[in-house]
């Protein structure tokens, strides 16, 4: 009551419900919009042109050209450069190497040579969607796979894989820990 009036049933609502949101009982009851989203880093179209040209840098240096694939964290395909005159099954080998990079958080020379080793890891052969070939680098920011690359054509996995790293070293230098 108002000075002996009746309050409209009106207010009393957004009174009630000013009164629980004030009390914090109605926001406890519902999951924050934070509790169903993931914030997670991931590489960015500029840091992939940068790693890309890095690579294809670091095979020029050793008289090789490639392809060099750059994917994001989910696997998508961010930037694609390729040397002149490069056969173009090279660029699909790019871009398994990397996705085989990330998906394993290993370096593909690596999880070759574990594959062959390793009776456990044998089956990784089966894995269709892998290649299991020297020239896939996971990109680590901070601790974190962020994306991979792949690089292809540069005359040999073990090119391959020298000319990721060092494109991958040289586009992150100063971003944080690797």
């Amino acid at each position: 009551m108002l000075e002996g009036k009746p309050v409209p049933a009106k207010f009393l609502i957004v009174a009630v419900a000013l009164a629980a949101t004030s009390t914090g009982s109605v926001a406890q009851d519902k999951p924050s919009v934070n509790d169903g989203v993931i914030q997670q880093n991931t590489i960015s179209l500029m840091l992939s042109n940068s790693l890309a040209s890095a690579a294809l840098d670091a095979c020029s240096a050793i008289g090789q050209r490639a392809v060099v694939a750059i994917i994001d964290r989910g696997g998508n395909l961010v930037a694609l450069q390729r040397g002149d005159n490069v056969g173009p099954h090279n660029t699909i080998a790019a871009q398994r190497k990397a996705f085989t990079a990330l998906s394993t958080k290993s370096v593909t020379a690596d999880l070759t040579e574990k594959a062959r080793n390793d009776p456990a890891s044998q089956n990784l052969n089966t894995v269709s969607e892998l290649l299991l070939l020297g020239g896939g680098v996971p990109i680590v920011v901070d601790g974190e796979v962020i994306g991979a690359v792949g690089v292809a054509g540069a005359g040999g996995s073990a090119n391959d894989e020298s000319c990721a790293k060092q494109g991958v070293e040289k586009a992150l230098t100063g971003l944080g820990p690797k």
